[in-house]
């Protein structure tokens, strides 16, 4: 496959700018379709895929840490905006009982293993209870980052963004993409 400098040495070797200049004939279409043409399937086929891999994983490496960042370029359509921002800003700024679900369920899967029934079901009803808190902590997060969003902007602009916060309030904070950009504490503006 030509590469861009080869290009435009060949096209430099037949014109100098890459057009016709002043004092020159035109070229007919064959010869300037002919400057033009490159084969479809390149000569090394393992170099030119070994290139195009190359590329693609650089590409996905440039979106991943974009991602990361919270570059709005490279988020996906779900968590793009300025409302979003301020929804993940504020969950990140907050402690949320939802965050320690995954380690609260993995301790009652220890707990499982023990032969006392009694320990058994009071780690599933521990692991209820906590869910039930959980969920209240979502709700209650839901209605406070609502209001928070239609002082800001409005009521009218503001969009639906409860179910996103709550989603975001029972991820580990390590855990959640984008990621976190602000310390516990400092809620956005």
């Amino acid at each position: 496959m030509e590469t861009p400098d080869e290009t435009r040495s060949r096209l430099a070797a037949t014109h100098p700018v890459g057009k016709v200049g002043k004092g020159q004939a035109t070229p007919s279409r064959k010869q300037q379709e002919a400057l033009n043409r490159r084969p479809l399937v390149p000569d090394d086929r393992k170099l030119a895929a070994k290139q195009a891999r190359g590329k693609a994983a650089e590409a996905r490496e440039r979106a991943r840490v974009g991602m990361a960042a919270g570059d709005e370029k490279f988020l996906p359509v779900r968590d793009r905006g300025v409302q979003k921002r301020f929804v993940r800003d504020f969950v990140d700024a907050r402690f949320n009982v939802g965050e320690f679900m995954i380690p609260v369920m993995f301790l009652v899967i220890l707990l499982s293993v023990f032969p006392d029934a009694a320990v058994q079901t009071y780690g599933i009803l521990g692991l209820w209870a906590f869910v039930i808190v959980a969920v209240v902590d979502s709700v209650i997060l839901g209605f406070i980052v609502t209001r928070k969003l239609n002082a800001k902007v409005g009521a009218e602009k503001a969009e639906r963004v409860r179910w996103y916060a709550a989603m975001r309030a029972l991820q580990l904070r390590v855990l959640r993409l984008p990621k976190p950009q602000v310390k516990r504490g400092r809620y956005p503006a």
